[in-house]
């Protein structure tokens, strides 16, 4: 059964198959997304009554999504370097592995310092198997099925928020420890399931859709680059940076704002940590699904019928939705929080299938883990700050409104650079079709 999941249906790698190789990597690679995102989550849920127990403040509270950023932001190239030089499959099962063990260390840390340590190597080891998921589904997945087999994967991203719903529910029932002990066994179902996939040949599946040929899944060997000028090649794609910069600013504020939801909805509002949590996490949930659904039918509409269609459907919907979540912040009642938050993140989610197929559309195959990686940098950088920014601002000016208030700006800049890309994103992506056209 080794290395089984993920092979050719009939042997051959049929390129004009929507899924060429099945649709069980996609499932495989959900459940590592959302097993990692649930996990990540937790904190958000259990944080008041982490925060009761060892008494640190709020800026001490922000600071740990700040340092784990850091620490995941520093592992991003090197992981780029490794997606693209070994197996991914083995990559990705090593490290949900060793998630598992970060999270096992979590619930059972007898003090605020080892909880912060644990933190903070849970969100590096998270962060070394993102370009290698990216890079797989590529080669599993031809441009016309991208869309969605991005999309899937990458509303896990939101659906984590199933994670801030389970911590404050167990918290609240049991303790916030248990929240964190649960998530360890499947953590380590996830890291054997991956073990069983195939690893498929770096850029077969564009240049056969290029070439409009099928040939038999062989594997050969690929020439490695060196690293600086693959990295070099990488930052000359302008669509890539474009959108690399314009999501970094989006989780700058996502990070902080929603982070910090839960208490924001403790505190503000009279509710349960229990209630809090279960809100927060119904609203990503709930959000992230309508507008998945929503983005993958636009980008598939738009998708050569306009220009940059899927950097139209999803910067839009960022600029859009930031716009409304400021409106939501102002109100002063949970009812009206929720819908204007639920639809905020509707519309912000539009993005996600449309985002990372993008990306790969226009890096080369035998630089994809580099680029997502790339990807995965800026987005961590600016991740690392929002929740740090809403604390500080809290405990100085005595509000978590402040804060929050203080991020819809760079979220609504991050959609008007990601509308940018799209001058570039045509060219972009046909010469990376033309690129694999020319390879034997």
């Amino acid at each position: 059964m080794v290395g089984t999941l993920g092979s050719p249906r009939a042997g051959a790698i049929d390129a004009q198959a929507r899924a060429p190789f099945g649709w069980a990597p996609l499932i495989v690679l959900f459940i590592v997304g959302l097993v990692d995102r649930i996990e990540h989550n937790l904190l958000s849920g259990v944080l008041p009554l982490i925060q009761r127990e060892w008494g640190f403040s709020d800026t001490a509270a922000g600071s740990i999504p700040t340092a784990a950023a850091l620490a995941a932001a520093i592992v991003s190239l090197p992981a780029g370097y490794l997606a693209d030089r070994f197996s991914r499959t083995r990559i990705i099962a090593v490290v949900v592995f060793v998630w598992a063990i970060a999270t096992l260390g979590s619930g059972l840390a007898t003090g605020f310092a080892i909880f912060y340590l644990m933190r903070v190597l849970l969100a590096a080891a998270e962060n070394i198997d993102n370009p290698a998921a990216g890079s797989l589904l590529a080669d599993y997945y031809p441009p016309v099925s991208r869309a969605k087999a991005y999309g899937l994967t990458r509303v896990t991203t939101y659906l984590g928020g199933i994670g801030t719903l389970l911590g404050g529910v167990l918290a609240e029932m049991f303790s916030w420890r248990t929240a964190f002990l649960v998530m360890v066994v499947p953590g380590v179902l996830t890291a054997l399931l991956v073990w069983f996939l195939r690893e498929p040949r770096r850029g077969e599946l564009d240049r056969l859709v290029a070439k409009g040929e099928a040939a038999p899944a062989t594997p050969a060997a690929e020439p490695k680059p060196p690293f600086w000028r693959q990295f070099r090649q990488v930052l000359a794609i302008p669509t890539l940076i474009f959108v690399c910069v314009g999501l970094s600013f989006l989780t700058l504020g996502l990070a902080g704002i929603f982070y910090w939801l839960p208490t924001l909805m403790v505190r503000g509002f009279g509710v349960g940590v229990g209630t809090a949590g279960s809100l927060s996490g119904l609203i990503t949930v709930a959000g992230t699904l309508t507008g998945t659904l929503v983005g993958s039918w636009l980008g598939r509409k738009w998708h050569g019928s306009r220009k940059g269609g899927r950097l139209l459907a999803g910067g839009g919907g960022i600029t859009a939705g930031s716009l409304v979540l400021a409106v939501a912040l102002s109100m002063d009642s949970i009812a009206a929080l929720t819908a204007l938050v639920l639809l905020a993140c509707s519309l912000m989610s539009i993005a996600i299938p449309n985002m990372m197929a993008c990306v790969a559309d226009v890096v080369p195959a035998a630089s994809r883990g580099l680029g997502f990686a790339v990807l995965q940098l800026l987005i961590t950088a600016g991740g690392a700050f929002g929740s740090l920014i809403v604390g500080i601002a809290s405990d100085r000016l005595g509000s978590l409104l402040s804060g929050m208030y203080l991020l819809v700006i760079p979220m609504v800049v991050g959609g008007l650079l990601t509308l940018g890309a799209r001058a570039s994103f045509e060219r972009d992506a046909r010469r990376v079709l033309e690129d694999a056209a020319r390879r034997p």
